[in-house]
């Protein structure tokens, strides 16, 4: 019987082209399919909690698998290692039940984003943080991602991703009973899916705040799930109201617009960590 495994993992972002298995790239994915394949012999598609982008970092990212090989999870941890690069580590294996599935048996995640504001940023901290040695209202800042708590429809703060919008092809293009059905329908699809997207927006942050640790500013947020960019689009407008350019009522307006072009620049990734995963 196929084993159903559950694999903690911590990684350096800063040379993956994220999680997801892309051509031509060398992702996190992709590089945990290239171990299991040399070790077992099996080609699997280890499922992660969430897709992380480029150059974003994990202390705890979750991912389940399903293999034949019967070697012992203890054993998987110490063998994935040796062939895994330094900038993954398998933490742990467990055997779960054949449901599990590592994003859609997740119920809350937490995110921090790391801001380096002292003067000069070591090369050797470089690539996780975000540099921003120059003035903010930090308490402005604190306020601003309080408001953020609560059950929202985030789409300000979502990515705005063109290929999660693009309609699956017709199985025969040239079917005309396929034609005229899509016709038919053509407006009654088009609200069914504007309202999966707006649902699909709407997500619960149980905790964001902000805090002071030595150089660093660090941006704590859980929740039961993110969209793409979500965070760092976050932690753009509040650095925006940091400085002055918004202020903390503009929070508040930005997720009312549900307009991704109302809210700031996406923070730079170097800055964010998957910190856990709840199930």
């Amino acid at each position: 019987m196929p084993r159903n495994l559950k694999l903690t993992l911590a990684y350096d972002g800063h040379d993956f082209a994220g999680w997801q298995v892309q051509p031509d790239q060398l992702s996190v994915q992709g590089t945990l399919v290239s171990a299991f394949e040399h070790l077992t012999g099996e080609k699997t598609l280890p499922q992660g909690s969430g897709r992380t982008d480029a150059g974003v970092h994990a202390l705890a990212q979750t991912a389940s698998v399903m293999i034949e090989s019967p070697i012992p999870a203890i054993n998987l941890v110490r063998a994935l290692n040796d062939m895994l690069p330094q900038s993954i580590r398998v933490l742990s294996v467990e055997e779960m039940p054949p449901d599990f599935h590592a994003r859609h048996s997740a119920v809350a995640k937490t995110y921090r984003y790391h801001i380096y504001r002292g003067a000069i940023c070591s090369p050797f901290q470089a690539r996780y943080v975000y540099h921003h040695p120059y003035p903010l209202n930090e308490s402005q800042m604190i306020a601003a991602a309080a408001l953020v708590e609560g059950e929202h429809d985030f789409t300000s703060f979502a990515a705005v991703d063109p290929e999660s919008r693009k309609e699956s092809p017709l199985t025969d293009p040239k079917s005309d009973l396929l034609k005229s059905n899509l016709l038919k329908s053509n407006l009654k699809a088009k609200n069914l899916k504007t309202d999966k997207l707006k649902t699909n927006n709407v997500r619960t942050i149980f905790h964001s705040s902000w805090q002071h640790h030595n150089d660093e500013l660090i941006y704590t947020v859980r929740g039961n799930g993110f969209l793409h960019h979500m965070v760092r689009n976050l932690v753009g407008t509040f650095l925006m109201v940091g400085k002055g350019s918004l202020k903390i009522e503009d929070v508040r307006r930005i997720l009312e617009l549900r307009d991704r072009s109302a809210a700031a620049a996406t923070a730079p990734a170097s800055g964010l960590f998957l910190i856990s995963v709840e199930y």
